[in-house]
């Protein structure tokens, strides 16, 4: 066998492997057990949302912390016990993960229509793409038949989630051992376009970024004069915050990407993002055409919706999503 045959062989075994994994999701997959489920969660993420503009930043990120972590298998709802600390307990995941409750209010009225038959998971799902929607990004159908699953180990998620100091090689390397291209690991990144940090996941490139300069040279001197008054050296507040992109911080546009076009990328993995002829291709692209990006996002959420998803009678479809089943 030539290797150009071996090699299109192969191709087309992880094509059909991904069509398999992929087929085994539908949208509307509630459509006879519980038709009101996307009207349900929708209704509780416009309730979060209002009462809280952030909160729809924190579903769109909660959904990729889980997809990234065993799958999209709700695992990062459960709560921690006296034996066991839980994934939302990691330090990747604590204490900047924000948005449980509208999950729980959504599960809440889900088990009085239709109790036991909504996964968590697809409740995860559903609500970030509610949220993207809500601060005006594309809405698009999401497939749906995930269950939960029943473990949760804050140690997985500190290995199997980026941290925001990677390089734009490391950062291709992280998505392509979760099936994503570093096409769709650019277009995600966007998701950065709302929401908010902590200080401490960037105050190295402000005050001790290495032996020589104690500012990041890629960062652009007047944001990061005012990201050092935002975020003082030696404050030892865990909640002090910024906004990912101060222009439009509730908004999902291509803000983001205009602000590595200037340099004003917040994290290491943001700004790293120019380093490489590809990606940065990439940004001006998507900076260039809204629509372009918007449409692409909505196709790679959808993707990352999909990974390690457990279906059939594998996990559980769990009463309450901070509880594994007894």
């Amino acid at each position: 066998m030539s290797v150009i045959m071996g090699q299109t062989l192969l191709t087309l075994v992880v094509i059909l492997f991904l069509q398999s994994v992929y087929s085994q999701l539908q949208v509307g997959f509630y459509r006879n057990s519980c038709s009101l489920v996307e009207f349900i969660v929708k209704d509780e993420v416009r309730k979060g949302f209002t009462k809280d503009g952030g909160v729809a930043a924190g579903l769109v990120r909660m959904h990729f912390h889980d997809c990234f972590v065993r799958g999209c298998d709700a695992s990062v709802l459960i709560d921690s016990t006296p034996t066991n600390t839980a994934e939302k307990d990691s330090t990747a995941n604590n204490p900047s993960l924000r948005g449980f409750e509208v999950i729980d209010n959504a599960k809440a009225r889900l088990n009085s229509v239709c109790k036991g038959v909504v996964s968590c998971a697809d409740i995860v799902a559903f609500a970030a793409r509610d949220s993207v929607e809500i601060t005006g990004g594309l809405g698009y159908d999401v497939p749906a038949g995930r269950r939960d699953g029943r473990v949760s180990l804050a140690s997985e998620s500190n290995t199997n989630l980026p941290p925001p100091t990677l390089t734009v090689n490391q950062l291709t390397q992280f998505f392509a051992n979760k099936g994503l291209t570093q096409e769709e690991m650019v277009t995600l990144s966007g998701a950065h376009t709302i929401g908010r940090s902590h200080c401490n996941s960037f105050s190295n490139r402000l005050y001790k970024f290495n032996g020589t300069t104690g500012q990041d040279p890629s960062l652009n001197p007047m944001y990061a004069a005012q990201l050092m008054k935002q975020c003082p050296q030696g404050n030892t507040n865990p909640n002090l915050v910024v906004p990912m992109n101060p222009a439009s911080p509730s908004i999902t546009d291509i803000g983001y990407y205009n602000d590595i076009l200037k340099n004003r990328g917040l994290f290491t993995s943001d700004q790293t993002l120019l380093t490489d002829p590809a990606t940065a291709s990439q940004v001006n692209q998507n900076a260039m055409n809204p629509m372009f990006w918007r449409n692409k996002f909505a196709a790679s959420m959808v993707k990352m919706g999909q990974l390690g998803v457990l279906t059939g009678n594998a996990g559980e479809i769990r009463a309450n999503c901070r509880i594994i089943n007894s």
